[in-house]
């Protein structure tokens, strides 16, 4: 059957290319100023054309303005919109009718009392994504390498669907999976050569892993 994956981060036609041939089922472009893996709506407006249209288009944002949000959308014809930062359940709805698009929410964990805060986001937000709290040094919500207790997930049920993100690799997956139960999954440094440069090598290995199990 294959898992849903979601490969993050991209900035560049190649890339791009690799991820959608190798049947990632979700793009996505980055639009926080302080990851190695920024672009700006224009640069993703750019990028979006290489992408085909049975792919989604995931735009990540970190506390982000309405403004930022709203030229993301327009220039680079987001299907998804993945919100990484501290937004509340509040601000997770008020994205979700300004754009029309589906939310996906982004969750810190690191113990089981974090899976707590999912509640407030089910009805609300269209999908989660667990991802490991970030190291106290990290200036970035995300893509740090860090993978979590994945055991934490095994045997739940959210009211939403939900992925799978935090240091994973082509040689972790089958583990993450197998601990966690997770059907869908997100990585971006997992498949890089150094912070913000993808290896189209790393990701068609991750998808050829990912597509068996």
């Amino acid at each position: 059957m294959g898992l849903d994956v979601k490969i993050c981060g991209l900035k560049d036609q190649a890339s791009i290319r690799a991820a959608a041939e190798a049947g990632a089922a979700y793009i996505g472009f980055v639009f926080f100023a302080g990851s190695p893996r920024a672009v700006t709506p224009g640069a993703a407006g750019d990028l979006a054309g290489f992408v085909p249209k049975e792919v989604n288009k995931v735009g990540v944002f970190v506390d982000a303005a309405d403004d930022l949000i709203r030229q993301a959308c327009e220039q680079a014809g987001l299907d998804f919109l993945q919100l990484h930062g501290t937004e509340s359940p509040q601000r997770a709805a008020e994205i979700r009718k300004m754009t029309g698009r589906p939310i996906i929410k982004a969750l810190p964990v690191e113990i089981e009392d974090d899976l707590m805060a999912t509640a407030a986001f089910e009805g609300i937000c269209d999908y989660l994504l667990f991802d490991a709290r970030p190291p106290a040094d990290s200036g970035r919500p995300g893509g740090n390498a860090v993978p979590f207790d994945w055991r934490l997930l095994e045997g739940r049920s959210f009211g939403a669907p939900w992925f799978l993100s935090g240091g994973l690799t082509a040689g972790n997956l089958n583990r993450a999976v197998g601990d966690s139960g997770a059907r869908m999954v997100d990585v971006s440094s997992g498949v890089e050569v150094s912070p913000g440069v993808k290896s189209g090598r790393m990701i068609r290995e991750f998808l050829s892993q990912a597509s068996g199990l």
